[in-house]
This record gives C-alpha cells, structure tokens and sequence, in this order.
C-alpha cells in the first residue's frame, strides 16, 4: 500500500490513521475475506450476513477508524475531502473494509443526505443508528423505464394526501434493498409535476417495512449477486409514509441528489484507485513467479509494458483525484464540478484496465471465482456508468471547456 503523496498538505492526523488504517486492512480486513464469503457460500447463508464483519466493526471502532467519511465533526472523523481521499483508498484495496469502517456506499451518501438535510427528528431515530453500524440503507433513484443518467426523467409518483405521502413507481439498481439490516430507502420521485424539469422531484424517506414496499429481485452484476448487500429491483405501490418524512423541502430532491454525489465520487474514484493498487501489485507477483517458455513472465516485454503502464496511470488518476478532493474543501462540489467529473471519467476506466492487464497476466485464474479480479472488473465496469455515465461527464466537461476558450 503506497506512502501518501508529497505534492499535497495532509494532516497529520489523517498520516497517522493512514498507517493505521493500512495496518488494520492488511492485518485483519483481507485476510477475512476467505471466511467471509464462506459463511455466504453455505446453504440457506447467501443473504445473512456473517458474523466476521462484527468483529472487523468491533475493531475499526476500537482503532477510531470510524466514519471516516464525514467532515463534521459531531458526526464522523471531521476529516476534509483530501485528507479522507487516501484512507477511501486504502479501503478499495478489499471490499470488506468500507463497511468494516462503517464508510461503505450507499449508507454514506445517505447519511450525508441526512446530516445537511435531514430535520432533528430524522436524524435521531435514522442518522444515528447509520453511524453507529446498527442498520444500512439504500438509495432509490435510478429506474428500469428511463434513462435515468438524466434524473429529471424520473417517473416514480409522490402524491401529498392530507397529512401522507403516497408513493408509487419501480426502482432497480437499488444497492443494499435485498440486505437484511435495510432499514429505510431514500425515493426520489415527482411530488411537482407543475413545475420546472430541475424543481419537480422531491427526496421521501421510506422505511423497508412499510406496506407497498416490495423487493421484486435480486439483480445480478456480470453474474455476482453481492450478497448479502446486494442490489435490487424495488416496487413501491401506493407506499405511505407521514408527510414528515420528506428530506429537506418539496421540489429539492435534484438540488440534494446532487448535493450527494459530489464528495461521494471522490469516494469511488479513490476505492477505484486502491483496487488498482491490488490488481498492480498481484500482477507484479504473478510476473515473477509464473514461468513461461523457459523464463518468469516478468522478463516478457509486454508483462513489462502492462505493469509500466498501469502505474502509470494509476498515480495519474491519483494525483487528479487528490486535486479534485482539495478542490472540493477549497470552492465546495459547485466549484469543483469540472475536476470531479474528469476523475469520474479516468478513475473507472483506469481501473478496467489495470484489473483486465492482471487478468491477461494471471491467464485462466484471473477468469475464475479463485481470484478477486473478475469481482474487480466488473465492479470497475460497472461504476462507468453508477454516479452518471461517462458520456454525461465527458458531455458537461466538453461544455465548460467550450465556455472558457476564445471564440
């Protein structure tokens, strides 16, 4: 796990959490995982969750390595966006660590949601039960009928009768629905038809229990189901909930969509590069033990080239990502726009091919279920498209570029 970059001004506290962070992963996260996904491979466990992620929790805890995520300090680490951005890092190297930190997505999108914008109320009986580990949530927004890269076409129904909201629509892609500890779903859907295209949607809490509330299926990504978290095609038919229950104000659901997104794609980008990290350095390893046509594969000019060029490109997508994350504490998400969706476009095609390069180096293991790396690619692959496609933040970046150049 690299040393934190020199070209930018980390706190110390965040360097000491950083080794202690890396120690914590590399002593008790990875080599958890083989116990992990054993509990989930028994009959009747796919979707119950093992009992080793408590005792991680129990440890992070112990170590303060404990919602990390959350810059104010009455609710996480306190910590800004740069110095957070290494330790996200850190914890893509394994998929068990950001909830073994409890800074896993979507909870910690949601629990920002509900710190900026969540009442008292919601925060008490929803926020501090998510900072404390004790449930997990989900985030609804995306649907099977739209193109939901663009969230004004969002269909879902929030109809206000008397002192209720009643919802009704079909979500899918809704990570963590089909997890046992799922306590509430954040629903954005149109509670103002009358009026504009970015003032139509509102943000409803929904607890999992409520009637009309219905997990249709478990949706599979490239053939893994991500038990037990996993993601979900969701039903809400006339689902009512107390007026209450909506986040912020009528018609903000855009405004805090957004809101959420932007240090949460800082977030991804930086387990992104930490995966990298992984596949990099297995590659590595692979390359000097594997003999081939009498010499390690470490010899072969092209394994060379594939190991040169993916470091590379992983401390290019580094270091724009470093900025993107100082840029956010210096000028907020609104300033940072430009930044955030060019690492957004690097850091998961990076990855793609760091992880596809590991693979080819690896040769038939690096297709199977005995590796990590296919869980690797497609979570990869699959984030080109989750916070917004490619095509959008190429799309939006072309149009600042065109704005600041001459005519």
């Amino acid at each position: 796990m690299n040393e934190l970059p020199t070209l930018f001004a980390f706190s110390d506290r965040a360097r000491a959490l950083h080794a202690e962070l890396a120690r914590f992963i590399a002593e008790q996260v990875v080599p958890a995982e083989a116990e992990y996904d054993a509990h989930i491979a028994q009959p009747g466990q796919r979707w119950t969750i093992p009992p080793i992620m408590e005792t991680l929790k129990a440890a992070a805890r112990q170590r303060g390595l404990w919602n990390l995520f959350l810059p104010d300090p009455r609710f996480g680490a306190g910590f800004c966006n740069l110095d957070y951005a290494p330790l996200a890092e850190l914890m893509g190297h394994c998929w068990l660590a950001p909830e073994a930190c409890n800074c896993n997505a979507p909870d910690t999108g949601n629990m920002e949601v509900l710190v900026h914008y969540g009442n008292a109320e919601q925060q008490q009986r929803w926020l501090l039960p998510l900072l404390r580990g004790e449930i997990r949530s989900a985030f609804a927004m995306t649907e099977p009928a739209v193109a939901s890269s663009d969230a004004t076409n969002i269909q879902t129904r929030i109809e206000r009768v008397g002192d209720r909201f009643r919802i009704t629509g079909r979500k899918w892609w809704i990570t963590g629905a089909t997890d046992p500890r799922c306590a509430f779903f954040l629903v954005m859907g149109v509670s103002e038809p009358d009026a504009d295209r970015h003032h139509r949607q509102s943000l409803v809490l929904v607890p999992s229990d409520t009637v009309g509330v219905k997990v249709l299926r478990p949706l599979q990504l490239f053939g893994f189901d991500d038990a037990p978290q996993g993601h979900a095609e969701v039903q809400f038919e006339q689902a009512t909930v107390p007026v209450e229950n909506l986040i912020y104000r009528a018609g903000s659901g855009f405004e805090v969509a957004q809101g959420r997104l932007g240090p949460g794609r800082i977030h991804h980008c930086m387990r992104l590069i930490g995966m990298a990290e992984r596949a990099l350095a297995a590659m590595c390893q692979r390359a000097r033990t594997r003999i081939a046509f009498g010499r390690p594969l470490a010899e072969q000019g092209m394994v060379r080239e594939a190991i040169a060029r993916s470091r590379v490109e992983i401390d290019q997508a580094r270091l724009l990502t470093l900025s993107a994350a100082q840029a956010i504490d210096a000028a907020g998400a609104k300033g940072a726009k430009d930044l955030i969706g060019m690492i957004k476009i690097v850091a998961p095609s990076m990855a793609q091919r760091v992880v596809d390069r590991a693979i080819q180096i690896h040769g038939a293991l690096g297709v199977s279920e005995d590796s990590f790396l296919t869980r690797a690619y497609a979570g990869a692959r699959a984030l080109r498209l989750a916070d917004g496609p490619d095509e959008v933040h190429l799309n939006a970046l072309a149009k600042a570029e065109l704005g600041r150049q001459p005519k």
